[in-house]
């Protein structure tokens, strides 16, 4: 799969099993540039949002109350966290917090204003799809933002992401992962791109799906001479 070996769902599962009680003050500090970057711009939006791979709900206070979110994630450890860190903040915003599959997501084409998937498919069994998935519900006009490590091929660091690749896919990740297998395939249009702190270690890639086409429009007619 475009040079990236499969992780399976069971693995997903145990490793945000392991991770979740400790996910806020471990890895949490790490990407929190990342997300904080991601939600700055989200919130200049309006309309529905979807957050995949919402985790223990960290970024779900910083949202602003006129957007109506919804989140999903596969781990429901992660996402007993979620519901009482909405029910502790009382977040009246929130739609729905969803156990669900980002590969297969049970919503309609474009049900969502905005997506956004932050530090997910690294860990996802199959990112294609996640990909396709986060373009099919996003409504025509809307934004899809991805925030994410990429592998890159040369120098120090990419000699040690690859060494490290076999043991990172045991704890639920790949470090592999190329922001190719993303650009390569999406029909969606990259608006921008940021290189994150720490060191640009995580990369924001900003989305736009294409407006629809009216439907029914008259045809132009060229006059008769």
């Amino acid at each position: 799969m475009n040079g990236i070996a499969r992780i399976d769902e069971k693995s997903v599962i145990k490793a945000y099993a392991r991770w979740a009680p400790v996910y806020d003050f471990s890895f949490g500090p790490v990407a929190d540039a990342g997300r904080k970057r991601a939600i700055e711009i989200i919130n200049k939006r309006q309309g529905s949002l979807l957050e995949v791979g919402v985790g223990t709900g960290v970024a779900l206070p910083r949202y602003q109350p006129h957007l109506t979110v919804t989140g999903i994630d596969l781990s429901p450890d992660m996402l007993r966290i979620a519901r009482e860190r909405v029910r502790e903040k009382r977040l009246t915003n929130i739609a729905g917090i969803y156990e669900m599959d980002a590969s297969s997501l049970s919503f309609e084409d474009g049900s969502f204003d905005t997506v956004v998937a932050m530090y997910v498919m690294t860990v996802v069994p199959d990112p294609v799809k996640v990909l396709n998935e986060l373009e099919r519900v996003c409504a025509p006009g809307g934004e899809v933002l991805i925030v994410n490590h990429f592998a890159q091929d040369h120098g120090l660091r990419g000699w040690v992401e690859s060494f490290m690749a076999p043991a990172a896919r045991a704890l639920g990740w790949h470090p592999d992962f190329r922001a190719e297998v993303i650009t390569d395939i999406t029909t969606l249009e990259l608006v921008e791109t940021v290189k994150l702190k720490p060191f640009g270690l995580f990369t924001m890639l900003r989305f736009r799906k294409a407006e629809a086409e009216a439907e029914g429009a008259p045809e132009e007619t060229v006059p008769v001479v």
